[in-house]
């Protein structure tokens, strides 16, 4: 921490200090919360389970998160984090105040949505559930080891329609101008709403950092702003109490784009009659929020919603896909023929050995792809090996052949272990399940159900 001074409870006296003049009288009873447990949620993947089913099924007690109707919060002893759903994609474990940015970006299902800055992948999940699985989401990250991660997310939580890329705002900026209905910058901040969470946070925090990162967030902004079409929505979210990084990025933002405002959210869920609305502020606006730690259980965060003046459509630029070979294509209408009712529908397009669907048409050049909407499976000799990724995207019904195990039971710890099943069934690929929640691919033979579950993700 260098020269920076710290009080008892560990935290920077020069960001105390900035706290004490933005709260006044709240002041004090902001510090104690750095007293109290943070605060435990999950949001219920809804692309997987209704929420009426969850409440019934679910293996823990669950409190409602007020602003987000798929989020829940559980018992810090809990461990949601061991159980086979959370293998299955069932749920996200994630901070009950950084739900609140896909709420208020509502995507529709159909629409064209960029998730900027997208790593881990807890907002972009979110949005997901919320188009409903149709659509185009694009989760960008530009730190490629978090983009893997996020890309593994999307995986988990059986996202078909989203296509993960690994690239700088200006690139994307380049290759998709008006493009997009709906754009969520969770901009990289200093972190000061995490302190209570995040030890890093806390350890990197300076004043010269809040000052680069709001540098950083602006150049985020502009690009952003080249990709969103006329009408279209704008929401960005940050998890620090910092001014300069909250509405100094957005003063500054509206200032050199008058085709931009905030835009009115009414009756935001959970946010009733002193609701955390920009509270410390001189401003008030119902497109911007600050959620306190000291007024609800969550941690800090800033969010502001803004509209591009106009009602154009997305710009619609023409882009070819290479075909892909008939007798690939072969491969995988066979595979879907003995394997499942009906197969899933998009534009088929071959990575070396790996075949994807895209949810749509989309660039394949000049940007970094880590995943190209729904990994289908790797072609090997004369067959279509089917990937963890499709098995994670279907429902049991999907299957022609499925080995319900129960939810916690011994078998699926053996089985996410990576070990064998004595089951007898019909030869082939068989659909293992958690209860009824897909697991992952075995092979049946010979009353063997062998495991097909990827050795990375093994206990």
């Amino acid at each position: 921490m260098g020269q920076i001074n710290l009080n008892e409870r560990g935290l920077p006296g020069e960001f105390l200090e900035k706290m004490r003049r933005l709260l006044g009288n709240e002041y004090e009873a902001f510090l104690e919360c750095y007293d109290r447990e943070p605060a435990h949620a999950l949001r219920v993947n809804t692309l997987k389970v209704s929420l009426e089913k969850f409440r019934e099924i679910s293996p823990f007690p669950l409190g409602p998160v007020p602003w987000c109707p798929s989020g829940f919060y559980y018992e810090g002893e809990e461990r949601p984090g061991k159980h086979p759903y959370h293998e299955a994609g069932v749920y996200y474990i994630q901070e009950p105040s950084a739900m609140a940015a896909a709420e208020l970006a509502a995507p529709k299902p159909g629409e064209r949505v960029l998730d900027l800055c997208a790593a881990p992948g807890g907002k972009t999940t979110h949005l997901a559930a919320l188009m409903e699985g149709k659509g185009l989401l694009v989760s960008n990250e530009i730190h490629p080891a978090r983009a893997k991660i996020l890309s593994s997310n999307v995986e988990r939580m059986g996202i078909a329609h989203a296509v993960v890329t690994n690239e700088t705002p200006e690139k994307l900026a380049r290759h998709f101008p008006g493009f997009f209905d709906r754009i969520l910058v969770d901009a990289p901040c200093s972190g000061e709403g995490m302190f209570r969470k995040e030890e890093e946070a806390l350890n990197q925090w300076s004043p010269k950092n809040v000052e680069l990162c709001a540098a950083r967030q602006g150049r985020i902004l502009m690009e952003a702003a080249k990709m969103l079409r006329p009408g279209g929505t704008l929401v960005y979210s940050t998890c620090t109490f910092a001014p300069e990084e909250n509405e100094g990025s957005i003063s500054a933002f509206l200032l050199s784009h008058p085709d931009f405002s905030v835009k009115r959210v009414s009756a935001y869920g959970g946010f009733g009659p002193g609701r955390p609305e920009w509270s410390g502020s001189r401003a008030d606006t119902a497109g911007t929020f600050r959620l306190w730690p000291h007024r609800l259980e969550g941690e800090g965060h800033y969010l502001a919603v803004l509209k591009r003046e106009g009602n154009g459509k997305e710009t619609e630029p023409v882009w070819k896909l290479p075909p892909v070979d008939r007798q690939i294509l072969g491969l995988y209408e066979k595979f879907a023929a003995e394997n499942l009712f009906g197969k899933p529908e998009g534009f088929p397009v071959l990575f070396g050995a790996e075949l994807y669907l895209l949810p749509c048409d989309f660039p394949l050049k000049g940007i970094k792809i880590l995943r190209a909407g729904l990994h289908l499976g790797t072609v090997k000799k004369g067959r279509l090996e089917p990937s963890h990724a499709l098995a994670l995207s279907l429902k049991a019904k999907d299957a022609l052949r499925t080995l319900s195990l129960e939810g916690n039971a011994e078998n699926v710890r053996a089985w996410l272990k990576g070990e064998a099943l004595e089951a007898e069934g019909e030869k082939g690929w068989t659909l293992v399940l958690a209860d009824e929640f897909p697991l992952g691919w075995g092979k049946q033979s010979g009353g063997l159900l062998k495991n097909h579950y990827p050795k990375g993700l093994r206990r």
